[in-house]
């Protein structure tokens, strides 16, 4: 659905902690880009859609973007409901904030179970599995 989204964070070095080991937790991987920036992939030998995570201000941004100016939310897909209690463990590990335990979410017949974590600029990140219908 999408070829790559970005966002800026303020500390890189706790960002990638975070982000290598929930990345991780469900099967993905992250790769460096720039000394300011890297980047949360399928893996190196797939490298598309991938996430842009830095604290350079891209040249194309106006002067009004501003680091969690607006909170996202980024939801990764987990192939299990274990991969979805273990993004959250390791999201808690590496200095995330718990923002939703795993379990059921929404109306019983989408079959969903997630977990949601604030990153350390506040951001919302979740891991979901979708069963089966």
């Amino acid at each position: 659905m999408f070829d790559h989204i970005g966002f800026r964070v303020r500390d890189l070095r706790a960002s990638r902690r975070f982000y290598e080991a929930v990345a991780a937790s469900v099967g993905l991987q992250v790769a460096d880009n720039s000394d300011t920036s890297f980047l949360v992939i399928r893996s190196t030998d797939e490298r598309m859609p991938f996430i842009w995570i830095g604290t350079e201000e891209p040249k194309f941004w106006t002067a009004g973007n501003r680091v969690s100016n607006s909170p996202i939310h980024v939801a990764f897909s987990a192939r299990s409901e274990a991969q979805v209690d273990a993004f959250h463990e390791a999201a808690l590990r590496a200095g995330g904030t718990d923002n939703g335990k795993p379990g059921p979410r929404g109306p019983e017949e989408a079959h969903y179970y997630g977990a949601y974590v604030l990153d350390p600029d506040g951001n919302n990140i979740e891991a979901g599995f979708r069963g089966p219908a």
